[in-house]
């Protein structure tokens, strides 16, 4: 898979303790990578990451402290970096703004100036958000050309980050030889999130607890993907930037499908359908902080320059996620690496390029 190209390789995760995070490193770990992680402890009880008892090298430290991130660096010596590590959630943001730019503006920072002084670095991938974009609201997907934006603090910072990727790729990065690529991606979902205030780990949570969830947004719709779909994205993109690929250093959307654009409500249908223990009421929060209602991603661009598409629909994606956690919170069991394997199966049978 890609190339072979991760295997042996020096590998560093910012945020591998997170959700996305833990799954990417575990897949690099298949792909017989070398995996560093660097991120605080893990924020959730249970945490994926540690359920999965990962042997990745990990230090527990904050993105704003650089000067531990440079001795991590100079000492472990990454050729490939993803930097994922953010505060990821709307809400707390609005209850934190400062932290969430400090974190996610001059966390990013602090990643890519320490990758311009690392020698050994060759690629980086800043994964970043859908939200990165100025929402206007449209039906029409926004493409990598539109204007970054934000409404709240989170939605802003990440629009940030952008830029400063864009900064450092044209200021530094790439005197120094090293490719820089941001990728963004919709809503994701899958086993192992325990985060506050999201759609999917509240249902999961209610549901294990034979409660009835609230649902504030009934109408809202967003572009739902299974979590290793974006990140077969990133590991395509790593790959391409690694090789030398110079036309890939630049933003990239990773979404699913327009089918897989539907309302929260439609989505809590669908994980029933896995885990008949889900169940929800309508009850909208007059006092509620702005969220977007509409948000679509155009990948158009991924699609025809990178040979990269979605493996599972819209259905399949609700059902493997309510599965996961039917079976970790009924069974104890961990469907990871069953999905790992199903995903990959599933992949070369549409014979994706990534997969040869």
């Amino acid at each position: 898979m890609f190339g072979d190209i991760y295997k042996g390789r020096k590998v560093l995760i910012t945020g591998h303790t997170g959700f996305k995070g833990s799954w990417l490193a575990f897949w690099l770990q298949q792909l017989g990578a070398q995996v560093c992680g660097y991120a605080l402890p893990p924020n959730t009880e249970p945490s994926h990451y540690q359920l999965l008892k990962s042997a990745v090298r990990s230090v527990e430290e904050d993105l704003r402290n650089r000067e531990v991130m440079e001795t991590v660096f100079s000492a472990y010596r990454p050729e490939i970096v993803f930097h994922l590590a953010a505060q990821p959630l709307v809400r707390k943001s609005y209850k934190d703004p400062l932290e969430t730019f400090e974190v996610n503006v001059m966390g990013t920072a602090n990643v890519l100036e320490t990758c311009r002084k690392t020698d050994s670095v060759k690629a980086v991938v800043v994964i970043s958000s859908d939200k990165c974009y100025e929402n206007r609201e449209q039906l029409e997907g926004y493409t990598e050309a539109d204007p970054m934006g934000g409404h709240d603090p989170y939605s802003a910072s990440k629009g940030c980050t952008e830029l400063v990727a864009a900064s450092y790729r044209k200021s530094f990065l790439n005197d120094a030889g090293i490719l820089l690529a941001t990728a963004r991606a919709g809503n994701v979902i899958g086993g192992g999130d325990w985060a506050e205030d999201r759609l999917i780990p509240d249902a999961m949570r209610a549901a294990s607890e034979g409660e009835v969830m609230t649902l504030r947004n009934p109408a809202s719709v967003r572009p739902w993907q299974h979590v290793l779909e974006p990140l077969s994205g990133y590991l395509l993109l790593g790959q391409h930037l690694f090789e030398g690929d110079k036309s890939c250093a630049e933003g990239w959307n990773f979404g699913p499908d327009d089918e897989s654009f539907i309302t929260t409500e439609h989505a809590l249908e669908l994980l029933q359908k896995g885990w008949n223990a889900v169940q929800f009421e309508h009850l909208p929060d007059a006092n509620a902080p702005h969220e977007a209602k509409l948000l679509r991603l155009n990948c158009e661009k991924a699609q025809s320059r990178l040979g990269w598409q979605p493996v599972w629909n819209t259905e399949t994606a609700f059902r493997k996620t309510a599965v996961w956690y039917r079976e970790y919170y009924t069974a104890y069991n961990l469907l990871t690496q069953k999905d790992l394997d199903d995903y990959i199966r599933d992949a070369e049978k549409k014979d994706l390029i990534w997969i040869n």
